[in-house]
């Protein structure tokens, strides 16, 4: 990884170059960002250390990322590694990371034997069902939901998700520790 020093020093030849590129003079750059020709001179030179006071600017004018200005290194590998938990013949593949607020599974759900448990806990809960057929024990109600179906419920309510025949079931769980509620907005066709 690049030092700092190194970052600093590439990036007067990096504005020189866009400029040059673009085919602009310094005053008509002056111009443009109202920072001066002599300033700008030196920038390119490297007498005169970039800062964001400069660099704002002059990344407005090019129209190029912040980024691109001081040779910011690539962000990485953009791939999410997914972490499976597994409980209860459950497996959750977590789809968000963020702290507090709404959390995004993947769950697919294998048939079992047994009696349904119904559970209470604090929260909201959105399900679209994928793949199978998915039943739903919403207190004293049972529904069945097949690929594509929605379902939304305040898990105060007792509650059990499960197959609704000896395949397992995978849908997309949007849960809301706070009592959020997922929203879809419609737009007109």
């Amino acid at each position: 990884m690049k030092n700092i020093e190194q970052v600093l020093t590439g990036i007067g030849p990096r504005l020189r170059a866009l400029r040059q590129q673009r085919g602009l003079t310094l005053a008509t750059l002056s111009k443009t960002t109202d920072i001066s020709e002599s300033t700008l001179s030196r920038l390119e030179g490297g007498s005169r250390k970039a800062n964001l006071e400069l660099l704002l600017p002059l990344a407005a004018a090019y129209q190029v990322p912040l980024d691109d200005l001081v040779g910011a290194p690539e962000t990485g590998d953009p791939r999410v590694h997914l972490r499976p938990v597994t409980r209860g013949g459950m497996t959750y593949i977590p789809l968000s990371r963020r702290a507090g607020s709404l959390h995004a599974h993947k769950l697919v759900i294998a048939p079992s034997a047994g009696e349904p448990e119904l559970n209470v806990h604090e929260g909201y809960e959105w399900i679209y069902v994928l793949d199978g057929r998915l039943r739903l024990l919403l207190g004293e109600r049972s529904v069945t939901l097949a690929p594509g179906e929605v379902a939304e419920f305040d898990t105060h309510v007792p509650h059990w998700l499960g197959p609704d025949d000896d395949r397992p079931v995978e849908l997309l769980i949007i849960f809301g520790k706070q009592g959020e509620r997922a929203h879809l907005k419609a737009h007109p066709g």
